[in-house]
């Protein structure tokens, strides 16, 4: 699909995700939602890069490992309220959980992750989705997305906003 193509769906995504995400923080502290990939679902596979630009494959743990995968971006306030739970929730499940940033690509580039990912000390998995091609299959209705994968590969939690049950996201993937 062409880049011009790709972009500005991209853009409406990520400006709807945000409106939705604003109205679910205010009703409901943002828990799981009901946009973005339906919990029960093989999680799938799609192709993206890590910051240095090589090729990245996030089935080699899909199927394998408990996964719980962000997508987000450096000009986001909800995923920087997300930060400090995140590093926590790394260090205690440190080897039992696989933490996966998938960083989409509006509005900035590898470089700028790289550098917002080294100032913030942020762990885990540093992937960048420059076609939005994993977005789409995870059908991400905003920045600050949080999915739970288990070891089977089956989605077991989808949420949105800067406040959400990770621990028991994890938990879920944990079954």
């Amino acid at each position: 699909m062409a880049l011009n193509r790709i972009f500005p769906r991209i853009v409406l995504r990520v400006a709807i995700g945000a409106s939705l995400a604003a109205l679910n923080a205010v009703g409901s502290n943002a828990a799981a939602q009901d946009s973005g990939i339906p919990l029960g679902t093989k999680a799938p596979n799609a192709e993206v890069e890590t910051l240095d630009g090589a090729p990245a494959d996030l089935g080699a743990w899909l199927g394998k490992e408990p996964i719980l995968m962000e997508f987000w971006a450096t000009w986001c306030p909800n995923c920087r309220e997300l930060e400090p739970d995140l590093l926590s929730l790394e260090k205690q499940y440190a080897g039992k959980v696989r933490f996966v940033s998938v960083a989409v690509s509006v509005n900035q580039s590898p470089a700028l992750v790289k550098r917002y990912v080294q100032q913030h000390s942020l762990r885990g998995e540093q992937l960048y989705d420059r076609k939005g091609r994993l977005t789409d299959a995870y059908d991400v209705p905003a920045t600050s997305y949080v999915v739970a994968i288990n070891a089977r590969g089956i989605v077991v939690y989808t949420g949105v906003g800067g406040k959400q049950d990770l621990a028991g996201a994890i938990a879920k993937a944990l079954r």
